[in-house]
């Protein structure tokens, strides 16, 4: 049976990876991508130095981890990345020589860089590029005294690539966050006018998803000294968008009938406006002539949040505030055993190590190539997104050799290599979002031209070609079977244990937000809304990881999916209870039992068993955290057989 279920999965596999998404193209970015590149280069070439130009060109890797965040986030982020480049250039100048430090310094590398973008939860292409400029560094005549050299020249053209990044800032500073609080309203539209279908529960919960990523994307973009017009309407519509949500969700959750269809056009209407950056249409916010006293308090608060977008902001300013976690509790948050995060970025450190030192070991040409193909099939989210790389990488190289054959035989020289880099770059960024393999196609040949112009004539192409080639396969095999001898059950063997932990941190914070704390105790910055916070966001991950486990475990994610989106839905709900100030103080008896009905819910999670069913007091003014803690109580009661 398990020799036939794996004849099935393997061709989905390999089609699966094959499969080439519908995202648009992102043509802009690709275009500055490749300017980042070859800029460098040019100037290198214009100063009569193509050597030094190409080294510089190291540096706008960095423009490669620019993403849609806001300018204030992403000015903090590219300079990082900036002095991280710079750094590993000095590091593989100086460990050349001595091919053991370097095994070793490129498994600290992954590791460090794996968990840090882990960690902080940012999007982009992780620790690839780190080992990549390291990697090349260690590759080019062993000079360790140009080390500071070869530094500031990555340094100089990596700043190059952050005034790239920034430019946007100058037409629209606030472009990302407004982007965002359009998909809210958006989303709030849908919700509005799935009350009373079965779509509702599919509907409520991407919702929560972008309202928590525009809490999140508003919080980065926020700079206490500098607060803009723009981004205190976007603070105050964000606000209104959370108060519209939980509205719904107290009032319509077991609606059988639909609201109004005037309501998702209103709101529609004002997300419509919001996008246009102010040049808003004249249009009245539609209201039918008879409702129920619910929906009208809807609408007072789309007519509030209309409001913000006409009236001086004088008239609708309120103070800003942001919760925001600081990077030691966000770092000892992920610094957890049962943490994915730590976890993955352990495993990649330990087997890009044991990759370097096998290629080194062995004397593979250009042995660098096998740990960095090893740590690109490893940055795969999961197993199976692992298993696509690898594929993806194996087709994608195969193929951009013989393009890049076909590239050098021409000889390019000066500034023909100038715009072979700007063009290969740029159609890389271009095909990244559509399928891995189709960039690792253009990837491979830019690649093999930096490598065979650094070489100065040294070694052919037919050398460089082989080499890559053999690499990548030895590197890719290691990489896959790293991953499924220490991954491959990691993540579904640990959901139960954090599940536990997740429960018992919402009912330490459910107790402190219902109980007497005394004087001047502020919810939001108290330490039992961080631990919650933590967990739920290391749950998540640790679910989305077991997702892409091979073989799944279809019973258990079934089981476990319900489960995890009540949880966040009630951590949504405590945190926005969380800001007011007026909240009612629980009877020692109520609380006993709800805290009481978390540790049964607890011990049962940790114990795989199902949960029994306590009764739950009424908590007034919050009946959406009492239904939510009743709902998750049925769904772990649930038999998992």
């Amino acid at each position: 049976m398990g020799h036939n279920q794996s004849k099935a999965i393997a061709p989905s596999i390999i089609k699966q990876a094959l499969q080439v998404n519908k995202k648009p193209f992102p043509w802009i970015k690709a275009f500055r991508a490749g300017l980042a590149a070859a800029l460098p280069v040019m100037i290198g070439l214009a100063f009569g130095h193509l050597q030094y130009g190409l080294i510089a060109g190291l540096g706008g890797f960095a423009y490669l981890y620019v993403f849609n965040i806001p300018y204030a986030q992403r000015a903090k982020k590219i300079f990082l990345v900036v002095l991280g480049l710079t750094l590993v250039s000095y590091l593989g100048t100086i460990s050349a020589p001595y091919p053991l430090a370097v095994a070793v310094l490129m498994g600290i590398i992954g590791a460090v860089s794996v968990f840090i973008f882990g960690a902080l939860r940012i999007a982009g292409p992780s620790a690839i590029f780190f080992i990549l400029v390291f990697a090349l560094t260690t590759g080019m005549p062993i000079n360790p005294n140009e080390a500071f050299l070869r530094a500031g020249l990555v340094f100089l053209s990596g700043s190059l690539s952050w005034m790239i990044a920034m430019i946007g800032w100058i037409f629209n500073p606030h472009g990302p966050e407004t982007g965002v609080v359009t998909r809210v309203y958006l989303q709030l539209a849908e919700l509005l006018d799935s009350v009373g279908t079965n779509s509702f529960t599919a509907t409520k919960h991407r919702v929560m998803e972008v309202l928590n990523e525009s809490e999140e994307t508003l919080s980065a973009g926020y700079i206490p000294l500098r607060t803009t017009d723009r981004f205190n309407r976007l603070y105050l519509l964000n606000m209104y968008a959370n108060e519209l949500f939980i509205t719904v969700v107290e009032n319509f959750s077991n609606a059988n009938d639909m609201l109004p269809k005037e309501l998702g056009e209103s709101i529609r209407m004002m997300a419509n406006s919001l996008n246009k950056r102010g040049n808003r249409e004249n249009k009245r916010i539609l209201q039918p002539e008879n409702m129920e006293m619910q929906v009208s308090q809807l609408f007072t608060t789309i007519y509030n949040a209309d409001a913000v977008l006409n009236e001086p902001i004088s008239k609708v300013k309120k103070s800003i505030q942001f919760d925001k976690a600081s990077l030691k509790t966000i770092f000892m948050g992920a610094f957890d055993k049962n943490s994915i995060v730590l976890i993955t970025s352990v495993r990649i450190g330990v087997i890009t190590a044991i990759a370097a030192i096998i290629a080194y070991q062995f004397g593979f040409i250009r042995s660098y190539w096998i740990p960095l193909s090893c740590v690109a099939v490893m940055s795969g989210a999961t197993i199976v997104t692992t298993f696509h790389r690898a594929i993806q990488r194996f087709l994608g190289t195969a193929i951009g050799i013989a393009i890049a054959g076909f590239i050098l035989s021409f000889n390019p020289s000066g500034f023909v290599i100038v715009l072979l880099i700007l063009v290969l770059t740029f159609i890389t960024e271009l095909f990244i979002v559509k399928n891995y393999g189709l960039a690792v196609l253009f990837f491979t040949p830019n690649a093999l031209l930096i490598a065979e112009s650094t070489s100065q004539g040294v070694f052919s192409f037919s050398y460089f070609a082989q080499a890559r080639f053999i690499d990548i396969v030895i590197g890719s095999a290691i990489g896959l079977l790293g991953v499924y001898i220490v991954g491959s059950k990691s993540a579904s063997s640990r959901i139960p244990h954090l599940l536990s932990k997740t429960l018992r941190s919402q009912a330490q914070f459910l107790m402190v937000l219902f109980s007497d704390q005394g004087e001047g105790f502020n919810a939001r910055k108290s330490s039992e809304r961080i631990k919650m916070r933590t967990n739920l966001s290391n749950l998540e991950t640790l679910y989305n990881t077991a997702t892409g486990e091979l073989p799944p475990n279809r019973e258990a994610l079934d089981y476990y999916w319900p489960i995890l989106f009540s949880t966040k839905h009630l951590g949504y709900l405590l945190e926005n209870c969380s800001r007011e100030s007026n909240r009612p103080i629980l009877s020692h008896e109520k609380l006993a039992q709800i805290l009481f009905a978390f540790e049964t819910m607890a011990n049962a999670a940790a114990r795989n068993v199902s949960a029994k069913q306590i009764e739950i007091p009424e908590i007034e003014g919050y009946p959406s955290i009492q239904r939510e803690i009743q709902f998750l109580q049925k769904e772990l009661g649930r038999s998992r057989e």
